[in-house]
C-alpha cells in the first residue's frame, strides 16, 4: 500500500485531482511517471517527466526538501511511484485518477 514509511510528514498516500491542482498552481513538484510516448501525446506544463521503470535510478534528480505530487495515466504507477518514493525518504503523495482526471477536469495540458 501506498505511503508505508518515509518521509510523508502527515501527507495522504493520495489526493484528489482537485487537490493536486490547487498544490501545482502553488508551484508544487508535478512529477509525471508515464511513458515517453504518453508524455509525448500530452503532459502538465511544468512538470517533470521520469517514468516509473526508471524511478528507483533516478532518484538523486528529485529534492527531498519539497512535496512531490505524483500523476500517471489513471493513478496506479504513481501510487506505486509514491511508495518508492516515500521509502527513500521523499515527501510524495499520488494523485487519484491520473491525468485521466486532469483532462476530464479541463486543467491545462501540452500536447
Amino acid at each position: 500500500m501506498a505511503g508505508q514509511g518515509g518521509n510523508s510528514a502527515g501527507l495522504p498516500a493520495e489526493i484528489s485531482v482537485q487537490q493536486a491542482y490547487e498544490k501545482y498552481q502553488q508551484g508544487t513538484l508535478l512529477l509525471d511517471v508515464r511513458t515517453q510516448p504518453e508524455w509525448d501525446e500530452y503532459h502538465a506544463p511544468n512538470a517533470i517527466l521520469i517514468p516509473l521503470d526508471e524511478l528507483p535510478n533516478r532518484l538523486s534528480e528529485l529534492p527531498k526538501d519539497a512535496e512531490i505530487v505524483v500523476i500517471c495515466r489513471s493513478g496506479n504507477r504513481s501510487a506505486v511511484a509514491t511508495d518508492i518514493l516515500r521509502q527513500n525518504g521523499f515527501n510524495a503523495t499520488s494523485v487519484a485518477g491520473g491525468m485521466n482526471a486532469w483532462r476530464a477536469a479541463g486543467y491545462p495540458v501540452t500536447p
